[in-house]
C-alpha cells in the first residue's frame, strides 16, 4: 500500500511546487525579441523614416502604401521603400555576414518570429542588400517586371494591358 502512495505523494508535491512558482513567474518580465541595430541612418537628422514606436506599430501600413503607389502609379520614393529598409537594417553581404530572412538575426525576422507573423515579402523581394544595380532597375526584385525607364512614370490600364499582351505572345 505504501508503494502506491509514494508515487502519488511525489506527484502531489510536484504539482504543489508548480502552483507555488506561478506568482514568481507572473512577476517575471516578458522576454522581448533581440532587435539588431540599424547599419545606416535615413538622414543626418533622423535615424529611421519615422520614430521607432511609430514604425513598430505602423510599418506595414507604410510598406503597403508604398507598394500601391509603386505598382499602380510607378512612383518610387526612398522614404518607405522595402529596399531602403533592407539597406539600413540588414548587414551588407560584403560585411562577411550574409543574414537571410529565415535567420533570427535578420531585422524583420527578429520581431516577426517573436509575434508569430509570417513575412511573405521575401518570396519575391531580396532579403539582403544589393549594393550595385543597373540604373532604372528596382534592385530588390531585379526581374523584368520591376524595370522602369524614366519615361514610364505612370502605370495606366493601357500600359498594363499592352505589357500583358506582349508577355502572352
Amino acid at each position: 500500500m505504501t508503494r502506491l502512495f509514494k508515487p502519488l505523494q511525489s506527484l502531489v508535491l510536484a504539482v504543489g511546487m508548480a502552483f507555488l512558482a506561478i506568482p514568481l513567474l507572473a512577476g517575471a518580465e516578458v522576454p522581448r525579441p533581440d532587435i539588431p541595430q540599424a547599419n545606416a541612418r535615413y538622414s543626418e537628422a533622423q535615424g529611421c523614416v519615422e520614430p521607432t514606436e511609430e514604425m513598430r506599430k505602423n510599418h506595414m501600413e507604410y510598406i503597403l502604401h508604398q507598394r500601391d503607389e509603386t505598382m499602380r502609379q510607378g512612383v518610387r520614393t526612398k522614404q518607405y521603400s522595402l529596399e531602403e529598409c533592407i539597406n539600413c537594417h540588414v548587414p551588407k553581404p560584403e560585411s562577411g555576414k550574409i543574414v537571410r530572412s529565415d535567420s533570427k538575426e535578420h531585422f524583420c525576422s527578429s520581431c516577426h518570429s517573436y509575434a508569430a507573423v509570417k513575412i511573405d515579402c521575401f518570396s519575391c523581394h531580396r532579403d539582403t542588400p544589393m549594393p550595385d544595380a543597373e540604373p532604372g532597375m528596382h534592385r530588390l526584385g531585379g526581374g523584368k517586371g520591376h524595370h522602369f525607364t524614366e519615361t514610364e512614370t505612370e502605370l495606366t490600364a493601357d500600359v498594363l494591358r499592352a505589357a500583358t499582351e506582349e508577355g502572352l505572345q
